[in-house]
């Protein structure tokens, strides 16, 4: 159920677990920061790299491709090992296909939601691999392109659908849905404390087939009072609606529920995500791992970007990154 207008804002900044380095006793290999003028910059490579250890001989899953930016690294650092690469997104295949086309003999790829992790790892014919990224947020290439839907400041059609095959796009939710079911899923997904606020007010000035429309009225349903912002008014319940087309979160637990069953002994697991309802899964799942023996946590405190990383990169700036290895 969704909270009423005056309620505390849940997902701010002073919400979400501090800032911390990772463990001294895993020393990061360091790579200079690429310029944020780049179409894709990949978040936490240094710490994602170190973690993962990679070994020239082993086997590797990137299980949200996205821009290709860890991937690119990855293949990199192998020699005679495998990396299969899984996105749900067939433009972003199309594009690191080009990318990393000087890697074609140990890279595999799969159009697929990493929610079938097994079955895809499965297809691949690899064996039990060495370790596994999955970075939750979207591309640079998925946000600067207006056509997508999926950026408040762009105008583009409503669409926010990450594979072309999905029914639901973001202007079905806004254009059909009840008051009520809009005020849920920007409570519940986007964490707005405006919820019902912002739902009364799309409800009323429907239909809209255009991101920056919509963008306007989100705004101008938040109080002015609430208008010393961190972040674009629009941006949690832009957030709630791509997480609601795309079952994101749903699709997040069966990818932690299955993750293990592909990974060796030894083998680690590195989750990159950017916001809180995302996160908590992550570490409730690492969690658990460990108290059923199954996993030992590697990040005994969420990992964030430095702040040479931010100042390189803005979009880095809410990343989390955890870590773990199975036993």
């Amino acid at each position: 159920m969704h909270g009423d207008d005056t309620q505390r804002e849940k997902g701010s900044s002073g919400d979400q677990i501090a800032n911390s380095g990772i463990d001294e006793s895993q020393p990061v290999s360091r790579i200079p920061f690429p310029v944020s003028r780049e179409l894709h910059v990949p978040v936490l490579l240094h710490e994602a790299l170190n973690f993962l250890r990679i070994q020239p001989e082993g086997n590797y899953i990137d299980a949200t491709l996205g821009g290709g930016g860890h991937a690119q690294e990855i293949l990199k650092r192998l020699g005679s090992g495998r990396l299969l690469t899984i996105d749900r997104d067939p433009k972003a295949l199309e594009a690191a296909k080009d990318k990393l086309a000087e890697f074609s003999g140990k890279l595999m790829m799969q159009h697929g939601n990493f929610a079938q992790i097994d079955e895809l790892h499965a297809a691949s014919g690899l064996p039990p691999v060495d370790g596994v990224i999955a970075d939750l947020g979207l591309s640079s290439m998925q946000l600067d392109d207006a056509s997508r839907g999926f950026s408040f400041n762009l105008p583009g059609p409503l669409d926010m659908r990450m594979d072309p095959q999905t029914e639901t796009t973001a202007a079905d939710l806004v254009n059909r849905g009840s008051e009520r079911d809009l005020a849920d899923i920007f409570f519940e997904l986007g964490e707005e404390r405006h919820s019902r606020r912002i739902a009364r007010a799309i409800v009323k000035a429907r239909p809209y087939r255009i991101t920056t429309e919509l963008a306007q009225v989100v705004t101008r349903a938040i109080p002015s009072r609430a208008g010393l912002h961190q972040i674009h008014p629009a941006t949690r319940a832009f957030m709630a609606l791509r997480l609601a087309v795309n079952g994101e979160l749903e699709n997040l637990d069966e990818f932690l529920g299955r993750i293990l069953t592909v990974v060796r002994p030894g083998g680690r697991v590195v989750v990159i995500s950017f916001h809180s309802l995302e996160d908590r899964r992550v570490k409730q799942a690492f969690r658990r791992w460990q108290d059923e023996d199954r996993a030992t946590v590697l990040t005994k405190k969420v990992v964030r970007p430095s702040e040479d990383e931010i100042r390189s990169n803005p979009r880095a700036r809410s990343a989390k990154l955890r870590a773990a290895e199975k036993n």
